[in-house]
């Protein structure tokens, strides 16, 4: 599995809110931060940080429109569209990502 594949499998499972597949993809001492909050350390702080971000939503989808690696970094821009009450709300965002040993650590 490439660095691009790990970060994207991860997106799908974290929008999902599928932790049985999104966690064992991030390292126990991940990074995790949502821009305007502050970064949180581990896997469940970043579980509750998404929850945090997502609970209030029907679902969500992250969709990647240009991504590039390079080594241990992967970087894309998406747009994450928030379904609430009905109404899809799309956010375009621009992710960085630092990995380790094949999971992200950033």
């Amino acid at each position: 599995m490439s660095n691009t594949d790990i970060v994207n499998a991860f997106l799908v499972a974290a929008a999902a809110r599928d932790y049985d597949t999104a966690l064992p993809l991030v390292t126990e001492d991940v990074e995790y931060q949502n821009m305007m909050l502050p970064a949180v350390h581990g896997k469940q702080a970043m579980v509750e940080t998404l929850e945090m971000m997502q609970g209030f939503c029907e679902s969500s989808t992250w969709e990647v429109l240009k991504e590039v690696a390079a080594g241990d970094l992967v970087m894309n821009e998406r747009v994450d569209t928030f379904v609430m009450k009905g109404i899809a709300t799309p956010l375009p965002v621009a992710g960085v990502f630092t990995l380790r040993d094949g999971q992200i650590a950033i």
